[in-house]
């Protein structure tokens, strides 16, 4: 009998991945398996005895090598998923993660009131929290400001591919941009936040990522100061700023809005950290 089914070769890629150092050996490896079949999870667990072609085996073996040298899933798939939905990503772009879904509930909250919302995402890199906010309200207008061309590419491919029609692609520089002369109903931003020292003891798939995106020189706070600044008479009467941020974080961030904005408040992620800092405009 072959040793080239499903289930044997689904083991064999987590046993793999966890020698390599990879925490999340287990889910990793279903993620491979889906991309390299084309099953669902249910399917999968349907045709456990389903032999792998020598197509996919090369192709799984392709992909093992690369995660062994940590370089990143997501950019070995090319996609991920965020908020239920598929965004385009690869070198250039920060990777989508599942902390900053908190940041998309948090800021639909805030303008669960507001008709045509009109809405500016800062520092936007893939898309991913403008698609995601001009998706969940049809209704609403996005604009979505991102310096950098490459992300920028991206997120104007997202944007077609999740067909967010009343979300709008701008190159500029937050901290120039005349986009602070306009009115929002919300301002939402995941903007670099990683201190120097910090980047230094992340991850080594974090290193395949572009470090503009992560990190903002010596004052990680600089982004949030700048945009409470430049953007805090941006925002409409009851209207509000949303930002991630980072462990150990948030309570800096509520005291430099708080200077600017009524109600300022947190919200933690799904792992218990406060995440999300935002506020009303007074």
């Amino acid at each position: 009998m072959t040793n080239n089914t499903i289930f044997n070769i689904y083991n064999k890629t987590k046993e793999k991945l966890r020698i390599s150092g990879i925490d999340d050996c287990g889910f990793e490896a279903r993620v491979i398996m889906r991309h390299i079949t084309g099953f669902d999870n249910k399917k999968i667990l349907m045709n456990y005895n389903y032999v792998l072609n020598r197509s996919q085996l090369l192709k799984l073996d392709s992909i093992i090598k690369r995660r062994q040298a940590r370089y990143p899933l997501q950019y070995i798939l090319g996609e991920w998923s965020f908020y239920g939905r598929t965004f385009k990503v690869g070198e250039g772009v920060l990777i989508p993660r599942s902390d900053t879904e908190v940041v998309v509930e948090t800021a639909l909250n805030l303008i669960k009131d507001k008709e045509n919302p009109r809405i500016l995402d800062l520092c936007a890199g893939s898309g991913a929290i403008g698609i995601t906010l001009s998706l969940e309200r049809p209704d609403s207008n996005v604009v979505l400001l991102e310096k950098y061309e490459k992300p920028l590419q991206f997120a104007e491919r997202n944007r077609e591919i999740n067909k967010a029609q009343n979300a709008q692609c701008v190159q500029g520089d937050v901290l120039k941009s005349d986009l602070a002369d306009k009115e929002f109903d919300l301002i939402v931003s995941n903007p670099p936040y990683i201190s120097v020292s910090d980047m230094k003891a992340l991850q080594p798939e974090v290193r395949f990522e572009p470090s503009e995106a992560l990190c903002p020189g010596e004052d990680e706070l600089l982004f949030y100061k700048e945009i409470i600044k430049r953007y805090g008479n941006s925002v409409s009467f009851g209207g509000s700023i949303c930002f991630e941020v980072g462990i150990n974080e948030a309570e800096r961030v509520k005291e430099l809005m708080s200077e600017v904005f009524n109600s300022v408040e947190t919200e933690k992620d799904y792992a218990g950290i406060e995440r999300v800092v935002f506020g009303t405009a007074k």
